[in-house]
C-alpha cells in the first residue's frame, strides 16, 4: 500500500502539553489567547542558569505533582527514578493527550497503536559527575587522573544515570505505559523534530500499519549545558524593562531567543476509526515534509530549507500557498534567524499575502518541544476563529516584508495552516493541518 494513500485520512483527536503557560489544554488555550507570557525570571535554583536568569519555565511540575496528577499507576510512578525532567515532561504530555482523546485503552487493538516522539539530545547536570570525578583526583597533585576512571570513577556514578538521559526514552516509556505494540520511533532533530515525527506517523497510518499514533516532542534549553550551548552559538534576548518581553520575534528591536522547557503531544488517528468511536476531531493532518540544505562552503541555508519543506508539503497535499490561512513560524527572535526565515516566506509567497505568527515570544524555545506547542496553539486558536498573535512584537520589522500578526490574535475564517521549525544547522520541517 502506498505511503500516500489519501483514502486513509489522518486527524488529531487528542492534545496534551506541559508548558510555560499551562499544563492542560484549557489552561494553555486561555493563556494563549489572553496574551499571558510564560517568559519570566526563573524560579527553580536548579534551572537558574538562563541569560540574566530569564526563561520559559514550566511551573507546578515536580515529582510530587507527577505522581499525583499524571502518573497514576504503580509502575508509572516507579519509572520516575530513571527519567530526567525532559523524559518526565514527554511522558506526562502523551498521557494528557490520550486522556483528552477519550481513547479507551481497554477496547482497542494495541498492535494498531504506535508512538513517534521527538527529543533533543539530553544532557545531564555537571553535578551528576562531581563525586565520580573527585574520586579520581590525586591527593598530592590535586589533579584529575584519567587512569583511575575505570577503577574508581565509574563506581561513584549513579547506576542508572544513562537511562535517564537517552533521547529514545520518552518513546520507550510512553510505549510501555500505554502498551503500544505498533510502530515506535524516536526523532532527535532538535527543533525540526515535530514535523519529521508527524510526517512519519502520517505515513504509518496512511499505509495501514496503524490506526492510532501518539506523536510528540520534549525538550529543554533551560539547562546548565544546553543554555551554555545556546549562549555560545546564538543570540539570547533580554529586555531589562520587561523581562517577559525578552523575546520579540520579527520585531525591529529583537535581540535573541529565550531558552525554555516544554513538551507537547497529539494523538493522530485514522479518520474512520476516530468517527466510529465518537471522538472529537480537532484537525486534519494533510501533509508534512522536511529538508536540510547546506551550501558548497559548508554553511547552512535555512531559508532554502524552509522553502523546500513548505513547498513539498503543499505539493503532497495538492494545495498552493494561496490556500494557507497562516503560517506558524519558527520565529526565534534572533537578528539573523528571523531575517533568513522572512526571506524564505518572501520567496515562497511572492505576491500572495499569508499572515505569519510566532509563539516563541510567549513560550520561548525548548527545542523539540516547541513545535508541538505551536501546532496545538494554532489548532486551539483557530477553533475560536483566531490566528494566535506574536506576543511582544509591538514594532514589526517592516524590512522583513511579511504580514506579521503582531500582539493580539487576528480574526479569520481560514482554518488551514502550516507550522514550520528549523535548526541552526539547516534542518527544517513543516506540517500542514486544517482545523475541523
Amino acid at each position: 500500500m502506498s505511503s500516500t494513500n489519501r483514502n486513509r485520512r489522518v486527524v488529531v483527536t487528542g492534545i496534551g502539553m506541559i508548558s510555560p503557560i499551562g499544563n492542560s489544554r484549557a489552561d494553555f488555550g486561555e493563556a494563549l489567547l489572553s496574551g499571558r507570557s510564560g517568559i519570566g525570571e526563573v524560579e527553580s535554583p536548579s534551572r537558574h542558569v538562563a541569560f540574566h536568569g530569564v526563561g520559559g519555565e514550566v511551573k507546578d511540575f515536580d515529582e510530587k505533582s507527577l505522581k499525583k496528577q499524571y502518573f497514576k499507576s504503580k509502575d508509572q510512578k516507579k519509572s520516575i527514578k530513571v527519567m530526567c525532567r525532559e523524559v518526565q515532561m514527554g511522558a506526562a504530555a502523551a498521557l494528557l493527550a490520550l486522556e483528552d482523546s477519550g481513547l479507551d485503552l481497554e477496547a482497542i487493538d494495541h498492535s494498531r497503536l504506535g508512538v513517534d516522539f521527538g527529543a533533543n539530545l539530553m544532557f545531564y547536570p555537571p553535578v551528576t559527575l562531581a563525586e565520580a570525578c573527585l574520586s579520581c583526583v590525586d591527593e598530592e597533585s590535586g589533579k584529575f587522573d584519567s587512569n583511575r576512571w575505570g577503577a574508581d570513577g565509574l563506581k561513584a556514578m549513579e547506576p542508572l544515570w544513562m537511562l535517564k538521559y537517552l533521547p529514545n526514552m520518552p518513546a520507550c516509556h510512553i510505549g510501555i505505559f500505554i502498551d503500544a505494540r505498533g510502530p515506535n520511533n524516536s526523532i532527535t532533530l532538535d527543533e525540526a523534530s515535530p514535523g519529521v515525527a508527524m510526517t512519519e506517523a502520517l505515513n504509518i497510518i496512511e499505509r495501514g500499519t496503524a490506526e492510532m499514533m501518539v506523536v510528540g516532542g520534549t525538550g529543554t534549553r533551560l539547562h546548565t549545558m544546553r543554555t551554555l550551548h545556546s549562549r555560545l552559538w546564538d543570540e539570547l534576548g533580554y529586555d531589562a524593562d520587561d523581562v517577559s518581553a525578552s523575546c520579540k520575534p520579527f520585531d525591529k528591536n529583537r535581540s535573541g531567543q529565550v531558552v525554555a522547557e516544554s513538551s507537547g503531544s497529539l494523538l493522530l488517528e485514522e479518520e474512520e476509526h476516530a468517527k466510529a468511536r465518537g471522538a472529537t476531531i480537532y484537525a486534519r493532518l494533510h501533509s508534512g515534509a522536511s529538508s536540510c540544505v547546506a551550501r558548497a562552503d559548508g554553511t547552512t541555508d535555512q531559508a532554502q530549507a524552509v522553502v523546500n519543506t513548505i513547498s513539498a508539503g503543499l505539493k503532497r497535499a495538492g494545495l498552493s500557498v494561496a490556500d494557507l490561512g497562516h503560517i506558524n513560524a519558527h520565529g526565534l527572535g534572533t537578528t539573523i534567524g528571523d531575517a533568513e526565515e522572512a526571506k524564505a516566506y518572501r520567496t515562497l509567497l511572492q505576491d500572495v499575502n499569508v499572515p505569519i505568527t510566532s509563539l516563541k515570544g510567549q513560550l520561548g524555545n525548548s527545542g523539540a518541544g516547541s513545535g508541538f506547542l505551536e501546532i496545538a496553539g494554532s489548532i486551539l486558536a483557530l477553533r475560536e476563529g483566531k490566528i494566535p498573535g506574536t506576543l511582544h512584537s509591538s514594532s514589526p520589522d517592516e524590512s522583513l516584508g511579511i504580514d506579521l500578526v503582531a500582539g493580539q490574535a487576528r480574526t479569520t475564517d481560514n482554518k488551514l495552516f502550516a507550522s514550520v521549525n528549523f535548526t541552526m544547522i539547516g534542518q527544517a520541517s513543516s506540517v500542514i493541518l486544517e482545523v475541523a
